[in-house]
């Protein structure tokens, strides 16, 4: 059996369950992979990923190096007028992926030739980060509006970042967010553009 306590001979175990989310995340994606799995890898029981934790998007976030759990940074995006909430979002991903230790960006840097990093990093914002926040907006169509807006965010940062093209690389981050703020906005609140088209129809035909 697994023993229950920490790994024998290792006194950082949180170190060694963060190493082992890495590889799992890599290889998986972040859909895939299980806190078994990580704790597998890890040698230790599941019980203590959950202990330094919580879930699995709290490690997650850990392995990306979020410094606050996704609770807390939900929690402060979602403060202050909800038609500002686009450029909060948008500021908060440039911050990440500009960071010089980003790992979010050495997750990235295989998407030139491998798409798994880059969908694992989309389906974390997509699902945990924007489908959550959706969710709490109560607006329809919650889990595509998170997919519309972490694809948004992480094409942006493979282009900026990766294979930095001009003069997206360059730019700072004020031009960035006046261009793409606006768009991740629009995914978030905007109302269902099939429904108008839809009334708009029923119009004409009446």
């Amino acid at each position: 059996m697994r023993p229950a306590g920490r790994r024998p001979g290792i006194t950082d175990t949180r170190a060694a369950i963060l190493a082992a989310a890495r590889t799992a995340f890599a290889a998986r994606g972040y859909t895939a992979t299980s806190l078994r799995q990580v704790a597998a890898i890890a040698e230790v029981d599941p019980a203590l990923v959950l202990h330094y934790f919580g879930s699995k998007r709290g490690l997650f976030a850990a392995a990306i190096g979020l410094a606050d759990g996704v609770d807390t940074l939900i929690d402060g995006l979602l403060r202050g007028p909800l038609n500002g909430l686009g450029e909060r979002l948008v500021r908060f991903y440039l911050q990440l992926v500009d960071s010089p230790t980003s790992p979010v960006v050495a997750l990235l840097r295989s998407a030139a030739s491998d798409d798994e990093a880059a969908r694992m990093v989309r389906e974390f914002i997509g699902t945990e980060v924007i489908g959550r926040i959706v969710e709490v907006l109560a607006v329809p169509d919650a889990a595509l509006r998170g997919t519309l807006v972490g694809t948004e965010l992480v094409g942006m940062a493979v282009l900026r970042r990766i294979v930095r093209v001009e003069p997206l690389a360059s730019a700072d981050h004020d031009l960035v967010v006046a261009w793409l703020a606006p768009t991740v906005q629009r995914y978030l609140t905007a109302p269902d553009p099939t429904a108008a088209s839809s009334v708009k129809h029923t119009c004409r035909t009446k």
